[in-house]
Parts: structure tokens; sequence; C-alpha cells
């Protein structure tokens, strides 16, 4: 495989749309924020009738805290798949919902509803345990890896040296603070797990463009960036995921196509 940016998505995530219904946001960031449970499940089913093919959701308490515990991850989880979403759910095992490393494995442990999968920061200490406890659990886990901004490359080390031999349930989401083939290009040497990239703001949509040229996942929603590519206001994360749909297919105005650009092919 030749040139800065090869196919990353050879391990069957290759054009996996995944949407971020609400990340950090909150009520103060605008109305294409869901908030509540319902509100959530609505934006989730909108979402994917507009394409997606996965969620990512992050539980919070009435108050607005994300938390990782079971009186919140559950009735959510419940919430989405009683609302009919029939897609992989994903729920954020993060410092944000719980800054103790043990205390997320005590969390983790005692989820009574289970979510398809779930993200492990690498770039966070207790990775290697929560990840295994996850995996244990039979909870597929998303490693969580920043590339570039200053990240530097102790959370893809981290990730390389747990990486499981059972990589099927294993998947590498990588942040990406800018759209550069060559933070891309090192990822031809990982083990054969599927890859999802990301940006978040700014970096957002040049790095879905990036993924769809590297043949790997990619991510979009509220949790991510709350602007369509013009710079206008998202009114819903249906709306960005159809704008991301478009682009991915080479069919969208703010869009280049798809085999434009297209490096290491």
């Amino acid at each position: 495989m030749s040139g800065t940016a090869g196919a990353v998505g050879s391990a069957g995530v290759a054009g996996v749309l995944q949407v971020g219904l609400n990340g950090s946001r909150g009520a103060a960031d605008g109305a294409a924020v869901p908030m509540s449970p319902r509100a959530l499940a609505e934006s989730a089913l909108a979402a994917v009738a507009a394409g997606a093919r996965e969620v990512l959701v992050h539980p919070r308490t009435p108050c607005g805290r994300e938390s990782l515990s079971p009186r919140v991850v559950g009735p959510l989880l419940e919430e989405l798949r009683g609302a009919g979403v029939r897609v992989p759910l994903t729920v954020p095992a993060s410092l944000a919902a719980e800054p103790d490393p043990a205390g997320r494995l005590e969390r983790v442990r005692c989820w009574e509803v289970l979510p398809d999968r779930a993200t492990v920061s690498f770039a966070e200490a207790g990775a290697y345990e929560l990840g295994s406890a996850l995996l244990a659990r039979g909870v597929a886990v998303d490693a969580v890896v920043p590339l570039g901004g200053g990240a530097g490359p102790e959370p893809l080390a981290r990730f390389l040296a747990w990486a499981p031999a059972d990589h099927g349930r294993v998947r590498l989401v990588a942040e990406l603070a800018r759209a550069d083939p060559a933070l891309v290009a090192g990822l031809r040497w990982l083990p054969p797990v599927p890859v999802l990239l990301y940006g978040k703001d700014g970096a957002a949509w040049p790095v879905l463009r990036l993924a769809s040229r590297c043949g790997a996942g990619a991510r979009i929603g509220v949790g991510e960036v709350l602007h369509l590519p013009d710079g206008r206001p998202a009114r819903s994360n249906a709306e960005l995921v159809a704008v991301a749909r478009e682009i991915t297919a080479g069919a969208g105005p703010a869009g280049a196509p798809a085999s434009a650009g297209r490096a290491g092919r």
C-alpha cells in the first residue's frame, strides 16, 4: 500500500457512518442538541433514517452531568431500543463521566443493560483494564486515540500494547486534530482492526472527507460539529448525517467526489 493515506477500512468498517447525538454539548449549544432520553431517541431515529448506521450517545443525569451509572445508562439504552433504534448503540466510558479509573471499572461491571459498544480513550489512565473489562462483559470496544494537535505517540502506542488477539470486537477510533493524510499513514501498520476517523468543530467536515478517501468509517453529529460545511447552523443530527452521506457519496455540492484526491489507491 503506497501513498500517504492508504485504505485503512479493509477490516469491515468502510462506509460506516456513526452519528454522535450529543457529545459534550448542552442546552446552551442550541436547539439542535437533544437533551432528554425521548429527544435523544427521536434524534437517533431521524439520523438513522437519514443514513447513520451506528449511534454514539453520552448518557446524562437529569441535571446534565455525564454518567456511567447503571441507573442512567440502562434507562437511556432502553428508551432508544424501545423507540425502535435498531442500529448498534455506543456509549463512552470516559473520564468526563467518571474521573476515577477504579470508579469507571466499578460502574461498567455494574451495568445491567449493555450497549453494543463502548469507547475507551487510550489517552486516559486505566484504559487497559477498562477495555478488557468491557470485552469480558461482551461489549465491543472502540479504542479512541487522538492524532495530531500535540497528542503525541503515547496513546497509539498504548493501544498497540493492549490490542487483544480477538480483533473482531475491537475498533480503532482516531480523533484527528486536522485532516492530514500523514496522520493516517501510520495506521497502515495496525493489527487488522476496523478504523473510524473523526474530527471536531473545524476539523469535522475535512476529516469526514478524508475518511471517505481512505476507506475508513466516519462520525458526524452535533457531538462533533454544530455547523454545516457552508457555515450554516445545523438544525438537527439528521441534517448533518444527510449532508455527510451526500459528501461521502460524492453527490453533494459541499463535497468533492469520493474519488478525488484518492491517495494510495
